[in-house]
C-alpha cells in the first residue's frame, strides 16, 4: 500500500497487527483488484468518463487500505488504464495465458522486487512498485501482478473475474 503522499509511516500503524497479513494477503489483493477492475470500468451516471474518485477511495477503504488517499482524477484515469491492462489476466483461459500476461505486465510496467516495512509502519513484505510514494496508478497495478502471480509456480489460477470484470472494454 503507498504511504499517503507526504508524510511518514502511520504513527497508529503497529508492525506486529495480527489482522495486516489477512488484510494485505494474496487472496484479499487478488479480491481488491476485482473490486478496482470493476468500480474502475464503470463510468459514473453523468457519463463522466470513469468513477469518481470517493468511488475509488470506497474500495480501497473496504480492503484495509489506510487512509488518506488524496487519489485526483488525473490518479483515476490512471488506474483505469492499469485496470484495462489487468482485465487481460482475468480473461485468460488458463493459468498459463494468464501467466503469459502477467510476465509482459511485470516486464513492462514494474520495477524489480524489493522488500519494504514502510519505514517500520508495517510488517515487511514485497513489492515490484519502483517506490513505497509511487503514484497510484503504478502501486495500484505493480500490486495487482504481485497478487494475481499467486506467490509461484503450482499456484493456483488468479480467482475468477466478478460478474463485469470482462464485461467492459
Amino acid at each position: 500500500m503507498p504511504i499517503p503522499h507526504g508524510s511518514d509511516a502511520d504513527a497508529d500503524a503497529d508492525p506486529h497487527d495480527p489482522d495486516w497479513s489477512t488484510r494485505h494477503s494474496v487472496l484479499s489483493t487478488a479480491r481488491r483488484t476485482a473490486a478496482l477492475v470493476n468500480v474502475l470500468a464503470a463510468g459514473p451516471a453523468d457519463a463522466g468518463g470513469g468513477p469518481a474518485p470517493e468511488a475509488v477511495a470506497e474500495v480501497l477503504r473496504a480492503y484495509g487500505e489506510k487512509e488518506p488517499f488524496d487519489l485526483t482524477a488525473r490518479d483515476v484515469e490512471g488506474m483505469r488504464e492499469a485496470a484495462a491492462l489487468l482485465r487481460d489476466v482475468f480473461a485468460a483461459e488458463s493459468a498459463d495465458a494468464a501467466a503469459h500476461v502477467l510476465n509482459r505486465l511485470l516486464g513492462a510496467h514494474t520495477g524489480r522486487l524489493r522488500l519494504s516495512s514502510h519505514r517500520g509502519g508495517s510488517p515487511w513484505h514485497p513489492h515490484v512498485d519502483r517506490a513505497d510514494d509511487a503514484p497510484w496508478p503504478e502501486w495500484f497495478l505493480a500490486s495487482s501482478c504481485l497478487a494475481l502471480g499467486g506467490g509461484g509456480v503450482g499456484a493456483p489460477p488468479p480467482p475468477p473475474a466478478p460478474p463485469n470484470a470482462m464485461n467492459h472494454t
